[in-house]
């Protein structure tokens, strides 16, 4: 299969082993993965903090880098966010169409319904579970909030964990709660954010992992600040790297 890898803007700039390790376990199950260079932002942001006439353009950008897809070039686009994937398939159309653009709005569309998120595409479209990778560490699971509510990943990533070798898979108690990101909710309203985070940081110690592991490196770097600064010595992966760990090259 021929996959086209929209890397997220966070993960590009701040991130970027979470895309690489995307396109190593891809290339890892055979398939080609490629880069369309003119990729930026989905314009989630631009969306979700009330710009929508500001998030057009972007969302336009988007929608013709990857517009390839629908003409057979690329089988598939790959993300490996839930946050990015479900402003894909939920907000481009939409705003395009608000603007009056129905042409591009309908090309959005079509490209949304060839989108995934990572786990959602091994899954339902390669139809793999075991990816072959090994990651012998002690790994909870914080399922992220776009991810479980908007594209209702469900227990995807959670299989694939499960079939990795030599992982020690520990339940994360108040899983489905709130981390306190939700993007600008951390500056808009700082003070309950951080009174999410730390209920978050104390579950996350309780499991006694090592690695705490998401498919969003936005909720990551939040929750990874907070463990940090309370001396918990737990890192914070994204799913895309542990399963490209394998026996050889264990992350």
């Amino acid at each position: 299969m021929r996959i086209a890898l929209a890397a997220t803007c966070i993960a590009d700039a701040l991130f970027p082993q979470a895309p690489r390790a995307t396109v190593t376990l891809l290339e890892r199950l055979g398939h080609e993965v490629v880069f369309p260079a003119g990729q930026a932002c989905c314009g989630q942001m631009h969306v979700n903090t009330g710009y929508v006439r500001e998030a057009v353009p972007v969302i336009r950008n988007h929608v013709e880098t990857f517009a390839p897809v629908l003409d057979g070039e690329w089988d598939v686009v790959v993300v490996p966010s839930g946050s990015c994937t479900g402003s894909i398939r939920h907000q481009q159309a939409m705003v395009l169409d608000r603007a009056g653009l129905g042409a591009q709005a309908r090309t959005a569309a079509g490209v949304a319904a060839r989108t995934y998120e990572l786990s959602e595409l091994l899954v339902d479209v390669l139809g793999v579970e075991d990816v072959g990778a090994w990651f012998p560490h002690r790994v909870t699971y914080h399922p992220t909030c776009h991810s479980l509510r908007m594209l209702r990943v469900g227990d995807r990533p959670l299989r694939l964990l499960l079939a990795v070798g030599g992982i020690d898979l520990v339940e994360l108690g108040a899983a489905e709660s709130c981390c306190g990101f939700g993007g600008t909710f951390a500056l808009k309203n700082a003070p309950t954010s951080a009174a999410m985070l730390e209920d978050k940081v104390t579950n996350v110690r309780d499991t006694g992992a090592e690695v705490l592991v998401a498919g969003d490196y936005s909720c990551l770097m939040h929750i990874g600040g907070g463990l940090s600064r309370a001396s918990t010595g737990v890192r914070t992966m994204h799913l895309a790297e542990i399963l490209a760990s394998t026996r050889e090259e264990v992350r």
